[in-house]
This record gives C-alpha cells, structure tokens and sequence, in this order.
C-alpha cells in the first residue's frame, strides 16, 4: 500500500496494522501460520505441476477432493503433519521441504 493511500485511509478513521495485531498473535503463533501457508502453498504447487487434479490427489492420498482443497489452502482443520504427509506423497523430499520452511 502506498503512503498516500495508507494516510487517506488513516484520515477516514482506519487502523493501519498487520494480521498480528489484528489477531492479537504471538510470534510464535504468526510463525506457524506463515510456516502451514508456506507448505500448503507449495503442496499446491507440486500438485499442478505433476499436472494432478484434485480429485487425483485425493486419491493417491486416500483421501478427499474438498481435503485436497483444506489441505492447498492451510485450512485451520488441516494439521502440518497431514499437510507435510501430503508433500511427501508427491516425491517431496526432505531437503526440498526444508528450503521451503526455510525460504
């Protein structure tokens, strides 16, 4: 957001904040979000680029579409262990999902 726009807002009574400050989070908490949306985000990813629907994936992982969709979107319900699970169904490897932790 530019300044300018940052200033009409703020002008017009709006709060200009992160979703930490929204959320009242942690850093601990803002952590671990970052880190499921890092890896649901690359599990999506991985998925389309092996050129597999959902449904597809769904069934490799004994699972179903609309958990696919939890899954690529870090979906509250989703845990990391499924979400990392799931990547490493794909041929993931270990290093490949620790450089996208650590990016």
């Amino acid at each position: 957001m530019t300044s300018e726009k940052q200033e009409i807002l703020e002008k017009k009574g709006w709060k200009i904040g992160s979703v930490k400050d929204f959320l009242g989070l942690t850093e601990e908490e803002e952590s671990y979000i970052d880190l499921k949306l890092k890896l649901s985000a690359n599990l999506r990813k991985l998925r389309i680029d092996r050129k597999l629907t959902q449904i597809e994936f769904a069934r490799m992982i004994k699972s179903s579409q609309s958990r696919v969709a939890k899954l690529e979107t870090g979906d509250p319900s989703v845990s990391i262990d499924l979400i990392i699970r799931s990547l490493l169904a794909l041929g993931t490897s270990n290093k490949e999902i620790a450089r996208t932790i650590s990016s």
